[in-house]
């Protein structure tokens, strides 16, 4: 059966476990949460249901854990709509993410997988997908390298969210049409977020470098420009890039012009930030809407 979406999104798959706390512990310190959110999380997988949220059809391809976090994510992605065909199971388990967040929004996390790997580049059969963009998160490189190359071939565009340096976007983010990276990312690879752009763009055709409340820079061929992040309270910094990514994937779907793009990615970055937890935080449509109109009137 032939699989048709709107962004095929590639990699992780985790579970939150999100303590709202005072400040971060130091050393040998016992603190007290003041709440506890759970849900879905991992970058490809939020971005999947921020496009379902957007109002386009997705698919997740990565793996969840036959245990009892990759049963409580499954179910999330399917009632959000999200085709989950492309999901393998395995008894390795789901990798699980523990968030502290600060009243001002800033955040630590500290991730467990376990002896969990990445899938094998015949773990998934992908020849029966069509797809108007995919997304990848770097975290599944073995299925993504060869799949980059048949959307190149087939010239479907190609997206990489390039969170931090690591072995899956060092191996992608010369085979992608979009490299949307990360400030730690352009830091960890150039230690200079100009000078990384510049040396980026001579990888990538596209490269955005999101900066959180300094907005972004982008490069297109010479071609470069930014734009300012639109001002707002943050709660919850966890999950605004990958709502930028989820959106940013959307507006491509959709056909949007550059400018316009970026402005709608940097709509449902800056709401995620407005609610605690990275997919509670995902914009409805109808919120993006307003806020996506706000920033084309004041233009």
């Amino acid at each position: 059966m032939t699989i048709n979406v709107d962004v095929l999104c590639v990699g992780h798959a985790s579970y939150d476990l999100i303590f709202s706390v005072s400040r971060h512990p130091d050393a040998d310190e016992k603190i007290v949460a003041d709440s506890l959110l759970s849900c879905g999380g991992g970058p490809a997988a939020n971005a999947a249901i921020c496009i379902a949220k957007l109002g386009l059809n997705s698919a997740f391809a990565g793996y969840l854990g036959c245990d009892l976090y990759g049963d409580k994510h499954a179910q999330e992605l399917n009632d959000y709509g999200i085709n989950t065909q492309l999901i393998i199971r395995g008894d390795s388990p789901t990798p699980l993410s523990t968030i502290l967040v600060k009243p001002d929004g800033k955040r630590c996390l500290i991730n467990y997988k376990g002896e969990t790997q990445a899938l094998s580049a015949d773990a998934l059969n992908l020849t029966a997908v069509s797809a108007k963009v995919v997304l990848f998160d770097g975290h599944e490189p073995l299925i993504s390298l060869p799949l980059a190359e048949k959307a190149r071939q087939a010239n479907i565009p190609t997206v990489l969210d390039a969170g931090s340096v690591h072995e899956g976007t060092l191996a992608l983010m010369n085979c992608v049409d979009y490299l949307v990276c990360s400030e730690k990312f352009a830091n960890q690879y150039d230690g200079n977020q100009h000078s990384a752009l510049s040396r980026l763009a001579e990888l990538a055709p596209v490269v955005v470098i999101t900066l959180g409340e300094r907005g972004l820079i982008w490069q297109r061929g010479t071609e470069q420009g930014s734009l300012s992040a639109y001002p707002i309270t943050a709660i919850d910094t966890t999950g605004a890039g990958d709502a930028f990514h989820g959106a940013f994937c959307a507006a491509l779907a959709a056909g949007m012009e550059w400018q316009t793009l970026l402005r709608y990615a940097s709509a449902a970055g800056s709401l995620c930030c407005t609610k605690m937890g990275a997919r509670l935080g995902l914009p409805s449509r109808e919120d993006h809407a307003e806020l996506f109109l706000k920033l084309q009137n004041q233009l």
